[in-house]
């Protein structure tokens, strides 16, 4: 949590007299997925006298791109010419950034190089026909822009250090120039050793790095290690080996491997900070020694939300306690049930051990156990990032499957892109505050470019990959009844929750700060209670402006969300009165019979009413309060088309299947084709079976129900299906409850706006008890869970009666949902069986305004 330093200047919701907004840490993730969410893109900056390509190779010869003569150059200007290798050690590093460079590996000495001019003019090379290749001409890719004052420094004393180390060499030079010349001497087209990398293809010759001498190999290593001490010696600790836990904004806590600079290819990291290479996805990142915790610290870095939602943080936990294993001599046994098919249930068997393991404090060697041994804590053997890979970890194969890899690449793709371009939001908002841009036309969420339409809620852009973000996440809820992710990027780790009762929202400090203002966030945490800024009176908060129709536009943001296009559903005349008939109804995972009581409440005669359940207490309460009205069928995979045409036909088809492996909520969910999941297509296929045949113009009408959080593949798998797209409702609207819920189907009117009745009981007031005081205008969503009842960032609960704050009773719930008082008092049933009974139900007001327009085409009391 962030200091609670205030800011003179800053009022309400982050302008000043703020108090204590609460801050609670939250789930990640979108991640995907599916990313590899730590590379940082950095622009690198060179200046000309380091680039690579200022001399090039020409017939043999060494030529700047210029085209002067290389002789004709001060020898300082020559020594800070060498471009830096990659891949293997250089020799004698100090003294080659002396020596002309030609392509990657030509190294030439001024003495060499007038024996390489009788050579080429001796073999006739000067009248030749071969043309003089043109000058390379370097440029500078990338914006200056993110040059930071704090790498220009590091930069600049750099170059004073190579300046002065140069002087010091020149002694070594010359005593090389014998050996040198020498070796020199050697057939030029001699093929270069393995450990060495070619040249440039361009260049006509192919010359080697001359062998150093035995003596001069002492040198080179005196060199080297004098070189390298200096490398995370400044007393801070995180030395290379070490298991570290690591910090980039936006993410959880990940795993990682201390590196040498020399591993990544790159430039050596600046005092007080380290590369670290992640587990999960291989990439490397500078951390500031502040962003870094040993792994020891597992119990408390560790997020299980995080690692229920993301595949790649399941995998890079796998990998590190693999290491953190292999170190301290732990064994962990696999599977007990011998099923060399299934791979993942066995690791996922092995990787809960470990994970118990080192919540426990990785006994019985505790953190020294998990120290790197001799050989890793040596950065200058010629390792790779393969080599680092642990071999067990191949085996660990998250979704999608290992048979499919470019799908698995591309799907992480996009993960990249947002850590490479993580500081492109902080510059385009900057050029709005400068006037240089509009709002608009970036995505106020992550900062792309790429907008695809508005933000619902506030002023700004929204790109495609955000939308689907939100669309995912916005009505997700925590068990303290606030919403898992920000308002506006649907992402951050550390949130403000709004302090109002009645409201859910919650903003990511990142963002406040961003577009409110720096130190918004803080000036809002010292505000007590701090309303948000979907609350607050105000509209504007710098650059965040409400949106004056938000609620409207959040709707149609549901409405209009569908990659699809479908046909329009056939539409039916209505029927004239004296025409009508009974209605007949299969309903699907029937639950308590709400259909049935929403089409007795609205007056239409029921002829059959057919119900597939499987839940006893369900099948008592819908026997009970329908005096046996109902037909229950048993379990909905048991019915068969013979089953249906003996039953039918049927008028309107109903169901909501199982929600459980569905909702992103649930952190096992199974997705769609795995678990209760697969009962949609339980639905799908009676609903076929019940469509009237060919020729039959009788009006037919379906309903199907499910959850809002669930991911964007599956719900467009179901719309695939049902050939329909999805509207969503929420019963906040006509209840005192929250529940929002997609609804396929082709119901007349199902787009048209919600409107309450006056029988609608609006407020958490209105379905208490005498001498019941509410706490709250409205409760969260009511699930099966007992902890649903609870509210707030407090877990308060929603009722005070006699000094005391109470829960909700069986009959305040059920007037909530819109049912009669006592629907679920049956056969003795508990309250938490009656809340589960009632957690899994439709919110009665809801189905009415859907099945409302069904008394133009059936028969009515």
């Amino acid at each position: 949590m962030s200091s609670t330093t205030s800011h003179a200047g800053l009022g309400h919701n982050g302008e000043v007299e703020s108090v204590n907004a609460q801050l609670k840490p939250e789930t990640p993730e979108r991640v995907s997925s599916e990313q590899s969410p730590h590379e940082r893109k950095k622009c690198e900056y060179e200046p000309e006298d380091l680039r690579e390509g200022d001399t090039m190779l020409e017939n043999g010869r060494c030529n700047l791109s210029d085209g002067s003569d290389p002789q004709d150059v001060d020898d300082d200007v020559l020594m800070l010419s060498a471009p830096k290798k990659r891949g293997r050690r250089s020799f004698l590093d100090n003294t080659e950034k002396s020596r002309w460079v030609c392509g990657t590996d030509c190294m030439l000495h001024p003495i060499e190089q007038g024996y390489r001019r009788r050579l080429r003019g001796g073999l006739g090379w000067e009248s030749g026909l071969r043309q003089r290749p043109m000058p390379r001409l370097p440029f500078q890719a990338g914006d200056p822009y993110y040059i930071s004052k704090r790498k220009r420094d590091e930069w600049l004393a750099r170059w004073k250090r190579e300046a002065e180390k140069k002087q010091q060499l020149v002694a070594v030079i010359n005593a090389m120039e014998e050996t040198v010349s020498r070796e020199s001497q050697k057939e030029e087209e001699t093929t270069p050793p393995a450990s060495q990398q070619p040249t440039d293809p361009a260049s006509p010759t192919v010359a080697t790095t001359p062998e150093p001498a035995v003596a001069d190999a002492g040198d080179k290593t005196a060199s080297k290690s004098a070189d390298d001490e200096a490398e995370y010696e400044d007393g801070r600790g995180f030395g290379i080996g070490e298991l570290v836990w690591g910090k980039l904004r936006g993410f959880s806590w990940w795993p990682g491997r201390i590196v040498s600079w020399w591993m990544t290819g790159r430039s050596r990291a600046a005092e007080g900070t380290r590369w670290v290479m992640w587990f999960g996805d291989g990439k490397f990142s500078v951390v500031c020694v502040e962003k870094l915790l040993p792994l020891s610290s597992f119990a408390n870095t560790f997020h299980q939300a995080t690692y229920s939602k993301q595949p790649m943080y399941r995998k890079a936990i796998y990998e590190v306690l693999q290491v953190a294993s292999t170190r301290a001599g732990k064994v962990f046994p696999s599977c007990p049930e011998n099923d060399e098919s299934d791979t993942s249930k066995s690791i996922d068997f092995q990787n809960k051990q470990m994970i118990e393991w080192a919540l426990g404090g990785f006994q019985p060697s505790g953190p020294k156990g998990l120290e790197p041994p001799e050989e890793e804590r040596n950065p200058y053997k010629e390792v790779y990032t393969e080599m680092w890979v642990e071999p067990e970890a191949a085996a660990y194969a998250p979704p999608p499957p290992a048979k499919k890899p470019r799908k698995s690449t591309a799907a992480e793709k996009p993960k990249v892109k947002e850590i490479i371009d993580e500081r492109t939001r902080e510059r385009l908002v900057y050029e709005v505050r400068q006037k240089c841009r509009h709002i608009e036309d970036i995505c106020i969420s992550c900062g792309s470019l790429n907008v695809s339409l508005e933000h619902p809620l506030f002023n700004g852009g929204m790109c495609q990959n955000c939308k689907n973000c939100f669309l995912e996440c916005a009505y997700q809820y925590d068990d303290d009844g606030y919403q898992s992710y920000c308002t506006i990027c649907c992402g951050g780790r550390e949130v403000l929750m709004c302090g109002n009762n009645n409201c859910c929202r919650c903003f990511c400090v990142e963002c406040v700060d961003l577009l409110v203002g720096p130190g918004a966030a803080q000036a809002a945490i010292k505000e007590d209670p701090w309303n948000c800024y979907m609350c607050g009176h105000k509209g504007v908060y710098g650059l965040l402006r409400r949106r004056d129709d938000w609620p409207t536009r959040l709707q149609l943001f549901f409405a209009n969300n569908h990659d699809q296009e479908f046909d329009p559903p056939k539409l039916y005349p209505p029927i004239s009165a004296e025409k009508r008939k009974p209605i007949r109804v299969l309903s699907l995972f029937d639950g308590i019979a709400t259909g049935l009581l929403v089409l007795r409440d609205l007056g239409i005669q029921v002829d059959r009413y057919i119900a597939s359940e499987v839940c006893e207490d369900s099948i008592t309460v819908g026997m009970v309060r329908h005096t046996g009205k109902i037909m229950y069928v048993g379990d909905v995979r048991n019915i068969t088309r013979k089953h249906i045409q003996e039953w039918g036909p049927f008028d309107l088809v109903i169901g909501g299947s199982p929600c459980n492996d569905l909702s992103i909520v649930n952190p096992a969910r199974k997705g769609l084709f795995e678990g209760t999941g697969r009962l949609f297509f339980e639905f799908y296929r009676l609903l076929h079976e019940a469509r009237p045949k060919e020729g039959d113009d009788r009006p037919f009408f379906w309903l199907f129900e499910n959850v809002v959080a669930m991911g964007i593949s599956d719900k467009r798998d179901i719309s695939r299906f049902l050939e329909s797209n999805p509207v969503m409702i929420d019963a906040r609207e006509v209840s005192a409850a929250h529940r929002a819920r997609y609804f396929w189907g082709n119901l007349p009117g199902m787009n048209r706006p919600l409107v309450s009745t006056v029988n609608d009981r609006l407020d958490l007031q209105d379905c208490l008890e005498h001498g019941r005081i509410a706490k709250f205008s409205k409760v969260r969503t009511i699930t099966t869970r007992s902890n649903s009842i609870k509210q707030g960032k407090d877990q308060h609960f929603p009722v005070f009666m006699n000094e005391k704050e109470d829960i909700l009773w069986c009959t305040e719930m059920e007037r909530v949902f819109g049912f009669p008082v006592h629907y679920t008092d049956v056969s003795n049933m508990s309250r938490l069986a009656r809340q589960r009974l009632l957690g899994r139900s439709w919110s009665v007001p809801v189905i009415r305004h859907l099945f409302a327009p069904l008394k133009e085409f059936f028969a009515c009391v």
